[in-house]
């Protein structure tokens, strides 16, 4: 079997949020599909950075590189794709575009094979556990309070929301973690998400004032991911540390799991080189006796690895993401009671649905530049 043709484009789709008939954001990603001479198709999705250079690196330096290999040899192509395209080590724009294209190569194995990417990675189970994350920064406390126990109620009892995005600073993020955790109660798993955005002294001052709220995690709070500055706070807190989620490679991983900066590592299919990377980065943090979870999105690819790894729990369902595997991909599973069943049929377990991908394509770049990623915060508050 030997590849023959690959396509990339650019898409974007308004999200929506429950009780709120105006779109929340317009979400982008990069989607790439690969072709086999024996008439295999697989496909892959990566994130909204810098998407039309992911296009390009897809299509007019990976493709060249790569054209009539066998697709089943994923580490031939990643050495080969790192030997001619990136000795020097990037991440970024690199690692995103061969995240897409391995998570294709995977889907065409599972095709070939007749088995789930879950299995191929290890088959550990066929199902991964799951958890909500419902606390857009936009919220007040009582839609906080509200999209809580919405999820709740619907059997949902592991929730992450976001802090790091009040002007109220540090202060205003634990009286709105508080309130929520006297919503849901003590037997609810709540996790809390900076995205990178705290300093040192602010994230220690935090975690200060919530320690008695028996969080479950405390995911990447500080600027750069930095790993020393990571391992310091973990020192300082009995809150578990998470994080990895954006890192484009396995040494970048490396750096969070030997500085013992995390209690949880995060790797995402998606951003990091694909499944190929995330379970070397999987693997290492075995070895240290580290749980993986996922973070950062698509949870309808991030299931395979926490299913197929032995050490694997959480998948993420954010409601973007949630929204864009529903509406671009038919048959992804949703997650029911705290779990995400893996679907039997192989490989990725889901097909495109093209008609949505064709409506949704962006064709030029000021199109994208115009609707961009901004939330609609002023009709949001308004609803």
């Amino acid at each position: 079997m030997k590849i023959k043709n690959l396509t990339a484009s650019v898409h974007q789709f308004p999200v929506y949020l429950p009780m709120i008939d105006k779109p929340l954001e317009h979400r982008v990603f990069t989607f790439c599909e690969v072709e086999t001479d024996e008439g295999y198709k697989g496909f892959g999705v990566t994130g909204a950075f810098l998407p039309w250079s992911i296009v390009a690196a897809l299509q007019h330096d990976i493709l060249p590189v790569i054209k009539d290999m066998d697709p089943r040899d994923t580490e031939a192509i990643h050495a080969k794709i790192w030997w001619s395209l990136n000795t020097r080590a990037y991440t970024g724009v690199i690692s995103n575009a061969l995240a897409a294209l391995d998570i294709a190569l995977w889907d065409i194995r599972g095709k070939e094979t007749g088995r789930t990417v879950a299995q191929l990675l290890g088959g550990y189970r066929n199902y991964s556990e799951t958890y909500i994350t419902f606390g857009y920064p936009f919220f007040d406390p009582d839609q906080l309070v509200e999209y809580a126990q919405k999820f709740v109620a619907e059997g949902n009892t592991r929730l992450k929301m976001v802090v790091a995005c009040d002007k109220g600073g540090w202060r205003e993020d634990a009286r709105r973690i508080r309130t929520v955790r006297d919503a849901v109660g003590k037997d609810i798993d709540l996790m809390i998400d900076a995205n990178y955005k705290f300093t040192p002294v602010d994230a220690r001052l935090l975690c200060r004032e919530i320690e008695e709220l028996n969080l479950t995690w405390f995911e990447e709070p500080l600027h750069q991911n930095d790993a020393r500055a990571l391992a310091d706070l973990r020192r300082r807190t009995n809150i578990p540390i998470a994080a990895g989620q954006m890192e484009g490679h396995r040494w970048r991983i490396r750096e969070l799991v030997a500085n013992e900066a995390i209690d949880i590592l995060q790797p995402n299919c998606c951003y990091n080189g694909g499944y190929t990377e995330t379970q070397k980065a999987a693997h290492l943090a075995q070895a240290y006796n580290l749980p993986i979870a996922n973070g950062g999105g698509w949870p309808i690819f991030n299931m395979h690895t926490m299913a197929g790894l032995m050490n694997g729990t959480w998948t993420e369902f954010h409601w973007g993401m949630w929204q864009a595997g529903q509406k671009f991909f038919n048959g992804s599973p949703g997650p029911e009671n705290n779990r995400v069943e893996i679907p039997e049929k192989p490989g990725l377990g889901f097909d495109p649905n093209y008609d949505m991908l064709k409506d949704s394509l962006v064709k030029n770049p000021s199109d994208l530049l115009e609707a961009g990623m901004q939330t609609n915060l002023d009709e949001i508050m308004k609803a």
